[in-house]
C-alpha cells in the first residue's frame, strides 16, 4: 500500500501531466509539407484558372517572337536591310532574352516568381510601344533587344504552374500549354495579314501588346508560389494561400501544421553545378540550346522559304538565278507575304499541337528523357526531308509537321527542368537553361536568314545534326522526372 507521501508526490506529476502535456501529445503532433499539401488539395478550379492565366503568358511570348518573322519583310523593304541584319534582329532579341534570364531566375528564388513576372510584363509592353515609334533600324534592334529582356521572364509563370499542380496532373495539364503558344501565333499572323496592308507594322505592335495589359491585371487572381513562400521562411503566407486553394477547390489542407525548414542560400549557382546535379545541368543546356536552335529555326527558315519561293534543294539553282537577278533591281529582296504566304504560316503553326496527344501519352508512359529523344531525333529527320524536291504543298506539309516535333521538344525539356531541380534553385535553373537556349536563337537566324540564302541544304543539314546530338544527350540523361514529387531543396 502506497504511503501518504507517495500518494501525494504521484497527484503533484498528474497534475503537471495535464498543464504540461508530455511525449505522448508531442509525438503524435501532426504536420505536413507543401508537396503533401498540393497533393492532398488535388486538382480543381483554382488550377483551370491558373492554367488560363499563367498559361496566358506563352499567348504573349509567341505574339512577341513570331512577330519578327511577318514583320521582317517589311522592315527589311522599309529601311533596305540586308540579310545579315534582317538576322541581327531576332538575334539581339535573343540576346536580351540570354542575358536577362538567368538573372531573373536567380531574383525569381530571392525574391518571388509572381513579382518578378509581373514586373517583365509590365516592362515588356513598355518597351514594345516604343518599338512602334522607332525611327530607324538602330532603335528598332534596341527596342526589341529590350523586349526580349521582359519576354525572359515569363518562364516564371510556368514555374507557378508547376509548383501548384499535383504530380500524377503535371505530366498532362504541362503541354496543354502549347495550345496558348498556338494562339499566340495564330493571332499575331492573322493580325499581320490584315493590318500591315491597311495600317503598317506599326500599329500591328501596338495592337499585339494588349493581351499583356489585360494579363498584367488578371495576374492578382494567381498567388505567390505556396512552395517558394517556405523556402523564404514565410510560412503564414504559405499556408494563407494553401488554405485559399482548397477552399476554391472545395477540398481541405491535411491534418496538422505546416513545416519546411527555411532556406537562406537559394538561387545559388553552385547548386547548379554540385555533383549531385552537375552532369543533367550540362546536358540539359544543350538540349535548351538545341531545341530553342531548332524550333526558332524552323519559324524563320519557314518565312524565308516562302518569302523566296525555294521550296526545295532540287530548285536552289533555280533559285539562286532569280534571287542574283532580283538583286540587280533590289539588292533588299523587297518581296511582302501575300495571303497565300500567312495561310501557308498559320497551316504549319496549327502543328505545333498535333503532336499534343502523343506527346503527353509518351512523356507518362515512357518517360521524359526517352519521349524527348524520340521526338528531337525525329526533328532532326524531318528537316533532312525538307532537302527533298517538292512542290509547295509537301512544302507546307513537312512544315507542319517539324512545327510539331519542334513545339513537343519544348513541352518535354520544360516539364523535365521544372520537376529535376528542388525548389530553392529551380527558377534560377530554368533561367539559366533559357539563356543557353537563346544562344540557339541568336545563332539561328544566321543559319535560317543567311546560310541557307546561300545554300539550303547545308542550312538544313547543320540544324538536323545538332538535333541528333540532343536527341543522344536526353537519351543517356541521369534523371527520369516520371513521377516524382517536386524536391524542396538539393
Amino acid at each position: 500500500m502506497a504511503s501518504k507521501k507517495e500518494e501525494e508526490v504521484s497527484a503533484i506529476r498528474l497534475e503537471e501531466f495535464h498543464k504540461h502535456p508530455l511525449s505522448p501529445v508531442k509525438d503524435v503532433k501532426k504536420t505536413y509539407t507543401v508537396e503533401e499539401a498540393v497533393e492532398a488539395i488535388g486538382f480543381g478550379r483554382f488550377h483551370i484558372l491558373l492554367f488560363l492565366i499563367m498559361g496566358s503568358t506563352s499567348v504573349v511570348e509567341a505574339m512577341e517572337i513570331m512577330l519578327l518573322a511577318v514583320v521582317s519583310p517589311v522592315i527589311r523593304c522599309e529601311w533596305h536591310l540586308e540579310d545579315w541584319m534582317v538576322a541581327l534582329v531576332t538575334t539581339m532579341v535573343f540576346f536580351g532574352y540570354m542575358m536577362c534570364s538567368a538573372l531573373l531566375g536567380h531574383l525569381a528564388d530571392r525574391y518571388g516568381r509572381w513579382k518578378i513576372i509581373f514586373i517583365c510584363f509590365i516592362w515588356g509592353v513598355y518597351f514594345s510601344l516604343l518599338t512602334s515609334f522607332s525611327p530607324t533600324y538602330g532603335w528598332f534592334v534596341f527596342m526589341r533587344t529590350m523586349v526580349g529582356c521582359g519576354v525572359s521572364g515569363h518562364a516564371q509563370g510556368y514555374i507557378i504552374k508547376t509548383e501548384f499542380v499535383p504530380s500524377k496532373y503535371r505530366g498532362y495539364m504541362l503541354p496543354m500549354s502549347a495550345i496558348f503558344w498556338l494562339i499566340g501565333s495564330t493571332f499575331i499572323i492573322i493580325f499581320a495579314s490584315v493590318i500591315i496592308p491597311v495600317l503598317g507594322w506599326r500599329w500591328l505592335i501596338r495592337i499585339s501588346i494588349v493581351p499583356s495589359i489585360v494579363l498584367i491585371v488578371l495576374f492578382k487572381f494567381i498567388p505567390e508560389s505556396a512552395r517558394y513562400n517556405v523556402s523564404a521562411g514565410n510560412g503564414a503566407a504559405a499556408i494563407k494561400t494553401l488554405e485559399k486553394i482548397a477552399r476554391m477547390n472545395r477540398s481541405s489542407l491535411p491534418e496538422g501544421t505546416l513545416e519546411e525548414p527555411y532556406w537562406e542560400n537559394r538561387g545559388s549557382f553552385r547548386d547548379l553545378i554540385d555533383p549531385k546535379y552537375l552532369r543533367t545541368t550540362l546536358q540539359i543546356w544543350l538540349i535548351w540550346f538545341g531545341t530553342s536552335f531548332a524550333y526558332y529555326g524552323i519559324i524563320l527558315t519557314s518565312s524565308e522559304l516562302l518569302e523566296r519561293n525555294l521550296v526545295c534543294g532540287a530548285q536552289e539553282t533555280a533559285a539562286e538565278t532569280v534571287v542574283v537577278a532580283d538583286e540587280i533591281r533590289n539588292p533588299c529582296h523587297c518581296q511582302l507575304f501575300g495571303p497565300s504566304d500567312y495561310k501557308a504560316m498559320i497551316i504549319s503553326t496549327v502543328g505545333e499541337i498535333t503532336l499534343i496527344p502523343l506527346n503527353i501519352l509518351g512523356i507518362n508512359v515512357i518517360g521524359r528523357r526517352l519521349s524527348l529523344a524520340i521526338t528531337m531525333f525525329l526533328t532532326g529527320v524531318f528537316y533532312l526531308l525538307l532537302n527533298i524536291c517538292t512542290g509547295n504543298s509537301g512544302l507546307i506539309a513537312l512544315l507542319f509537321i517539324l512545327r510539331s516535333l519542334a513545339s513537343a521538344n519544348f513541352n518535354t525539356i520544360y516539364i523535365y527542368t521544372a520537376e529535376v531541380y528542388p525548389t530553392t534553385v529551380r527558377a534560377f535553373g530554368m533561367g539559366s537553361c533559357s539563356s543557353l537556349s537563346r544562344i540557339g536563337g541568336m545563332i539561328a537566324p544566321f543559319i535560317a536568314q543567311v546560310l541557307i540564302a546561300q545554300s539550303v541544304i547545308g542550312g538544313l543539314t547543320l540544324f538536323a545534326v545538332v538535333c541528333f546530338l540532343c536527341s543522344l544527350s536526353a537519351f543517356t540523361l541521369p534523371i527520369e522526372t516520371k513521377g516524382r514529387a517536386l524536391k524542396q531543396v538539393t
